[in-house]
């Protein structure tokens, strides 16, 4: 598992392996790792089958010259539950918190941090690279405007402010063209600049492109023949840099399988499970 996470999938693949094998697991988080390792050593997941590691799975490389390679590799690469639903690490517009972003909070520059020291045109850039913001210009210049008048962007809430300030500059500007928008229409488009922001950053601080190149670039060597991977992405960007290495892949003869089109989660599981939306799965199997 590239991506442990709260354990979900983990568990989920060592009751499969019902007793035989053995289950790598890979967290950036430190914090989060250390409850999921004890969570599942109570569910009678012990050391016998079951090793969380702590590194980025851009190092799978060098986690398969110790313990590859492997029969299955899986990867989430989404952010985890527990992660957004704690205020204090900053994943949530929705949660006033501190504006970290960081999967480690213990290595890197917070969002905050790094947000200070972006010119203009830098979050441009990564406002439309990372998340295909339509606002990112009118965002980036009220960021860099707030900044130069002495403001802070310390907080989640701060951040969302800056935001909802631009979008009522915008819709007061397009009401004046006879262009207006209902109060539903802005709640929905409010939330979505919001989740595309914060998505923007979270990559920035991360390294989050970077790093699923090197997995991506990886996995090969870490497979057995007839080895197996699956990955979920949850926005384009993601999505378009797996498809691409895998079609590559078997167009090299290093997967004999891929999908061929992406799979998506049921109406059903999107009901129990609301976060699972925008859910998108590729998979591949080494020739």
């Amino acid at each position: 598992d590239g991506t442990l996470g709260y354990g979900g999938h983990s568990s989920a693949m060592m009751k499969e392996l019902q007793g035989r094998g053995h289950l790598y697991s890979l967290d950036l988080d430190p914090i989060e790792m250390a409850k999921t390792k004890a969570r599942l050593n109570e569910n009678g997941f012990g050391d016998d089958i079951f090793t969380p590691i702590h590194t980025n799975f851009a190092n799978l490389a060098e986690v398969a010259s110790q313990h590859g390679p492997f029969d299955f590799l899986m990867a989430d690469l989404g952010v985890s539950s527990m992660q957004i639903d704690n205020p204090e690490r900053g994943f949530s517009y929705k949660l006033d918190g501190p504006l970290d972003l960081r999967m480690d909070p213990t290595k890197g520059e917070s969002a905050a941090q790094r947000l200070a020291s972006l010119e203009e045109d830098e979050l441009i850039s990564i406002l439309i690279e990372n998340s295909d913001e339509p606002y990112a210009e009118e965002l980036a210049a009220a960021i860099r405007k707030h900044f130069w008048k002495g403001g802070k962007i310390d907080t989640t809430t701060d951040l969302r402010n800056i935001i909802d300030e631009v979008l009522e500059k915008i819709w007061a500007k397009n009401s004046k063209k006879g262009y207006n928008i209902s109060k539903e229409d802005k709640k929905e488009e409010e939330k979505k600049t919001c989740q595309r922001v914060f998505q923007a950053l979270r990559i920035e601080v991360n390294s989050e492109f970077d790093n699923l190149y090197s997995f991506l670039e990886a996995l090969p060597h870490a497979m057995k023949s007839g080895g197996r991977i699956a990955i979920l992405t949850f926005h384009s960007g993601e999505d378009r840099l797996v498809k691409k290495a895998f079609k590559a892949g078997q167009k090299a003869g290093i997967y004999s399988e891929i999908s061929e089109e992406v799979i998506r989660p049921s109406r059903e599981e999107c009901f129990v499970n609301p976060r699972a939306r925008s859910t998108k799965l590729r998979f591949a199997k080494k020739a």
